[in-house]
């Protein structure tokens, strides 16, 4: 048995930041495309202007980012639980969630997790989370903060490694950051049409479809349900019976 529900994941704060966050770093990939091939990619005119979008981008994204750590740290005090596996999603959930990714879903087969207000993402939405938003993020956001004040933080970029290898570094960082969001649009499209996912970050209601077994199935609805009496040995043990009463 299965039976829909509206379920109010997504309160406005969240869906506010998601979409700075969301056109802020898509934002500092087109302009940071551009920095890095100014010749092939001109979509900001200037090289200048693709520079100072790259930084207001970068500011956005990392007071964003402030925000959502303030949102679920201070005020719903829920960081850890939504975006920390606990030991069942490493040790089942995880393995449970990647099968359905790869074969359940193209079977027809539901997926293993349903999102709640408490629990809003499966045990590899949770992982992959906590390494986009606990490292990935931070790092180039540290590394973009050098790069805009080489002048003033000579000596730490120096200490760091020096200019070329933090360009290096923050380049690799936006191209997993770029891989991670490619990713994570193709996995929001996998729900029970292409666009359910994406509803619930554009009005904070998902529909959730819950599957039910029965507690107590009639026996003779079982499939293989024999009653006992066609069994052998239940006869056998009826005429041990009959035989015993007839003897005394």
């Amino acid at each position: 048995m299965s039976e829909k529900k509206m379920v109010y994941l997504q309160p406005i704060p969240v869906r506010i930041w998601h979409w700075i966050n969301a056109f802020g770093i898509i934002t500092l990939i087109v302009t940071g495309a551009q920095i890095r091939f100014p010749e092939s990619v001109t979509v900001m005119g200037s090289y200048k202007n693709a520079i100072e979008v790259h930084n207001v981008a970068g500011l956005a994204v990392a007071l964003s980012f402030s925000f959502w750590f303030f949102y679920y740290k201070m005020v719903k005090n829920t960081l850890d639980k939504l975006y920390i596996p606990n030991e069942e999603d490493i040790k089942h959930g995880l393995l449970r969630q990647l099968l359905f990714y790869c074969f359940w879903y193209f079977l027809g087969k539901p997926s293993p997790f349903h999102a709640t207000p408490d629990e809003k993402f499966n045990p590899m939405q949770k992982s992959a989370y906590l390494a986009v938003m606990f490292v990935l993020v931070p790092l180039v956001g540290l590394t973009g903060i050098l790069l805009m004040n080489v002048t003033p933080l000579r000596v730490i970029i120096l200490a760091s490694g020096g200019i070329k290898f933090i360009v290096a570094v923050h380049f690799m960082l936006a191209c997993s950051l770029l891989a991670f969001l490619c990713t994570h649009v193709y996995l929001a499209t996998l729900g029970a049409t292409p666009l359910a996912y994406f509803k619930p970050m554009l009005f904070g209601w998902e529909e959730v479809e819950e599957h039910h077994e029965p507690e107590h199935a009639p026996p003779e609805t079982t499939p293989g349900y024999r009653p006992v009496r066609h069994y052998p040995e239940y006869r056998s043990l009826q005429s041990e019976q009959r035989d015993s009463w007839q003897n005394r």
